[in-house]
Parts: C-alpha cells; structure tokens; sequence
C-alpha cells in the first residue's frame, strides 16, 4: 500500500482495508526538503510564546481523538491479534498513553504561564545523604482513587540545587538566550506510545524541532502520526520521512540534523554513532565516533525482578505468578522493560512453587505472532544454550512460545540470561545463595548491578507483612538505594512506571557514547525535573480486580474506558473505569 493510500484509510476513506507494514522509503530529496523546511523554522518554534503552544496541544488532542479508532484497528490487524483478546485490550491502554502525555503536557505548560513551573504534590524532602527526594504520584483525588496505593517520587542527582524550596525546572522556558535546534527521532517498532513520547519530549521540554523516522516494523502507524499531530505539521515544527538503514544513515550524518534521539537496541546505536559490523566495533574500542552531534538513546535492559521470600500463601503465590506470566506476555514480549531475570533466593522453599506457577500460566496464556523481525532466531539461540529451557502454550506458524529458563547458574557470568537481552516472549530465572533474607536482598543488588546487563529498570516484590520486619524493611528501602537503574519499581514491573509519565525514563546516570548500556539521557518527565537521578515507584503486593492480567476477561472494554479516562479525569468517566475494572 502506497503513503497516499494508507493516508486515505486513515481519514476513513478507506475503512474497510486491514493496513499492511511497509511504505515506500523516502528519497534524497524529500529528506533534504524537510530538513530545510525544519531549518527555516526552528527558531521560531523556539521563540513561541506558551499560549500558542497550549493551542498547539489543543489541536493536537482533537486530531489525535479523530484517529483512535483506525489506529488501534491497524496494530489488531498487523499484529493478527483476535477480537475482544487481551491484545486488542492492551493496543487501547497503548492509545491511552498517548492521550495521557497529551493531557499533562497541556497542564504544565497551563502551570509554566501561571506560576513558571509545572505543579507537582510534593512533598519535598532530603535522604540522609542530602540528596532531594521529590513526590510527584498521585497529584490529585483522581490519581489516588484509580490507583490506589501507588506512589512515585523522583530522585535528583546529588548536589542538584534548591530554589525557593523547589528543584529546578523548565530550563529550557526560562532560558533567555533560546536558539532553535533541529532534532532527528529514530522511532521505535514495539510501541507507538513510545514513539510519541520521544518527539513530544524533544518538542515541548527540550524545544527542538523533529523529524522523526518511524522504524519499518510500526511504519503503518505514521499516517496516523502524521494526521492526529497535523497541528505540529502544518506549522512546519515537524516533518516525517520513511525508510530503513539507508535512509537512517543518511538522516544521522545529514548537516541540518543538530541532535539525534532513539529508542532501540545497543546493537543499532553502535552502527548509528560508530559505523555498522567490525569497522564500526573498531572505531568504538578506539574511542573514534563518526557522528559526533549530541545523541540520546533509550536502549533497553534485561531488566531484573528481585522477590523478597516472605510469608506467601497460596493465593500469594498464584497472584505473582499471574502478574510474571503477563509481564512477559504483553505486547507478545517485545519491551525493553519486559522482565527479563527473576531473581530468588535459592533456600526459598517456595521458589519451585513460584515458578512452577508461572509456567503453569503461560501455558494457558495465548501464543501472539512473533511480529518483530529476527526474533526466532533469537529465541532459537537461547534455547540452544539452554536446552531445558520450558516452551508454554500452543504457537501457531509465525508464533513462538512463552519460554521460561529456570535455574540459570549465577556463578556463570557470561551466560547468555545474563549478557544478552531476549527481546521475546522470553525470559529466566536464578537462585543466589545467602545466609539469610538480608544477606540475600544485598546479593540480589549486587548481582543485578554487576552482572546483568543494562542500567534502565529492576522490580522488587515484596510481601506487606515482610516490611514489618525492620531488618527486611532496612535491607529493601537499601537495595532501592543501591540499585543502579533509572527506575525502580516495587510490586510491579517498568510499565507501571512508563505509563505515569511524570517520571523521568532512561538509563541510570553515568554512561557514555562508549559503554551505552541502556542509554544516555531521558525522557517522559513531563514535569520537567532538571536534574533527575532515578524514578522510584511504589505498588500494592496484589491489587485485584485487576483488567491488565493476560487471563482478564475484560481488557478490551477496559482499554476504551481508559482512554476516556486520560482524555478527561471526571466522575463519570472514573465511574465507568471502575465498574469495567470490577468486571475483569
């Protein structure tokens, strides 16, 4: 299907076609035309005054509403998920995201023009070491209503300085010497939320304009893109072009591009910033870039879930299975937040039960189609290293199954569990040797820090009656110290977090162009912190009813209700969450 085409189906000229990926990449010269037009345009983007920005915001959130129905029936059809399956539930919480970015970027810029800062609950505080603690979920009645027990703070980085009892914010509004830049924005092929996310965030906190270049595996979606942020567009403070690697190494080296941002795998930054294959790992070791314009990058983790053994009962047991099994399972495994490592103590003597648990689940979860290219090949390598490797469910041609690696030997450092991401359906497991549970949560840390790689998100679940104990407690509110990520969630996983958007995401601090691991730089942050360190978000043990578990029965009227939700918090639209929330 041709750009022109797919742009028909998505003003509904076209109703009726299921969209296919692919679309025919962009030339040279229409590269070189937008890039221009971005150019001619930057610095009075940079100069806009805050109202006609919140127009701006305004028009985007009606083009956005406009395009939500096509949108989410285009990934349904492209991922060949079923109707009324938890999938086509999840692709509305997806849509929601986006409506939630929209609607709290729109109330900090409404905070900038009133008080010069976007509002935050609080409170303000300093840990022991004097490092600024901030509150910042739930900010009103409606947060705390629909997510209750959830809190979020952010931690600056040390030594980060206070203003009027305040951390710093909105640099980029209170600036008096604003000069335009033009921003590329790589765009990632798992999640269209995600792509959202990166081009509002170089827009609207860092005040760049973007080109952005969809991934080839999601570039169905950008005409819907290109039509709900035609407010953006026509303006000429954002341009779209499409393609591949060629056209991507065209992009990164243009001399119109003055800052690059992207989410995606360590493996593609290298080529980006150092050049493809071995020549391109020669010019890393030699410390020897050939794109040396400021880059930020999102890359991924394997992200480590620490369990505390506590006092788990049965229904205990059954209910952290259910939430590993969806973890995994959502967006048929391919996040860069997905739980890759369960870590336990090996002298838990319930850690068969947990995982038996698990794997009990994913064999009754839906096999989904493996839609995201090379990923057969990865799971195959796994599983050639691990033969006993557990393969669930019942996969189709073109699917895969779930697969849990139990018992990884944590004395093996270079284990492929530990070294390498499996972006699948696809995730293991370890048990750590340790003298008692304290001892034990150190070791976890310690193992997570040094030996698995990638800085970005680790979860600990913790039973409520654990953290009555004070050496437990002491030993867990250490490990959220100690953790080198740039999120760190407890009874939930990365997505908890993602979805808030107030936090900062990114890797921990302290990478380079070098070492990336799991990135440089942040987003999201729609409070615009200046000085973020780390996002530490706090859950319920079990929440139930819960519509976001892969067995719920009611997701997909859930997901609708959400984006409703997002759109505009109020009773009514509260009531309605509630009641889809207690059918699940």
């Amino acid at each position: 299907m041709s750009l022109e085409q797919q742009q028909e189906f998505v003003s509904g000229q076209l109703s009726s076609v299921e969209v296919p990926q692919g679309i025919t990449p962009s030339s040279k010269t229409e590269i070189d035309e937008a890039l221009q037009i971005l150019e001619a345009h930057k610095n009075a983007w940079v100069n806009l005054d805050i109202q006609e920005r919140i127009n701006v915001l305004d028009e985007i959130i009606e083009d956005v509403h406009s395009v939500e129905d096509r949108w989410i029936r285009a990934r349904t059809a492209v991922q060949e998920l079923q109707n009324n399956s938890f999938g086509v539930g999840e692709s509305s919480v997806v849509f929601s995201m986006v409506v939630r970015i929209l609607r709290i970027l729109r109330q900090s810029l409404i905070d900038i023009q009133h008080s010069g800062h976007p509002r935050f609950p609080g409170p303000v505080s300093k840990r022991a070491n004097g490092q600024i603690v901030v509150g910042v979920f739930p900010q009103n009645w409606y947060d705390r209503m629909s997510m209750q027990g959830y809190t979020a703070e952010i931690w600056m980085e040390p030594d980060s300085p206070l203003k009027d009892g305040r951390p710093s914010q909105a640099s980029f509004y209170h600036r008096g010497d604003k000069e335009g830049k033009v921003a590329l924005v790589l765009g990632v092929g798992n999640v269209a939320a995600i792509v959202v996310a990166d081009f509002m965030y170089k827009l609207f906190v860092e005040g760049q304009v973007v080109l952005l270049k969809p991934s080839p595996v999601n570039d169905y979606l950008g005409p819907f893109f290109e039509r709900g942020f035609q407010a953006l567009v026509k303006r000429n403070f954002m341009r779209f072009v499409y393609g591949g690697g060629k056209e991507g190494a065209y992009l990164v080296e243009h001399p119109l591009v003055e800052t690059i941002h992207m989410t995606g795998s360590e493996k593609t930054f290298n080529s980006v910033v150092f050049g493809p294959g071995e020549e391109g790992e020669k010019r890393r070791q030699e410390r020897n870039p050939n794109v040396t314009k400021p880059v930020t990058a999102e890359l991924g983790n394997i992200s480590p879930v620490i369990v505390v053994p506590g006092p788990w009962n049965d229904s205990d047991i059954q209910a952290q299975a259910e939430k590993l099994g969806t973890w995994l399972s959502i967006n048929a495994g391919y996040g860069c937040l997905t739980p890759r490592m369960i870590i336990n103590w090996e002298q838990w003597n319930q850690r068969d039960a947990l995982n038996n648990a698990t794997a009990d689940f994913l064999s009754q979860i839906p096999t989904r189609k493996a839609y995201y290219p090379g990923t057969m090949d990865i799971q195959k390598r796994f599983v050639a290293e691990h033969p006993e490797a557990l393969k669930l469910g019942d996969p189709t041609e073109g699917q895969l199954p779930w697969t849990l690696i139990p018992n990884v030997d944590d004395a093996n450092k270079d284990d492929i569990c530990f070294t390498q991401e499996a972006f699948c359906g696809l995730f293991a497991e370890t048990g750590l040797d340790a003298e008692n549970v304290e001892a034990y949560i150190d070791k976890a840390v310690d193992f997570a820090n040094d030996t698995l790689w990638g800085t970005l998100v680790a979860s600990i679940i913790v039973h409520p009656t654990s953290m009555k104990d004070p050496k437990i407690a002491t030993a867990v509110e250490r490990a959220i110290e100690n953790l080198r990520y740039g999120t760190v969630v407890v009874n939930e996983w990365g997505v908890t977090a993602y979805m808030l958007m107030l936090t900062p995401w990114g890797s921990y601090p302290g990478q380079d162009i070098y070492d990336v691991q799991s990135g440089i730089g942040t987003v999201n942050n729609l409070l615009m912190f200046d000085h973020p360190q780390k996002a530490v978000v706090r859950c319920p043990f079990i929440a139930k009813p819960d519509p976001l578990r892969a067995n719920s029965r009611n997701t997909p009227k859930f997901g609708q209700r959400m984006v409703d939700f997002q759109r505009k918090q109020s009773i009514g639209t509260l009531t309605r969450l509630f009641i889809e929330v207690l059918k699940s």
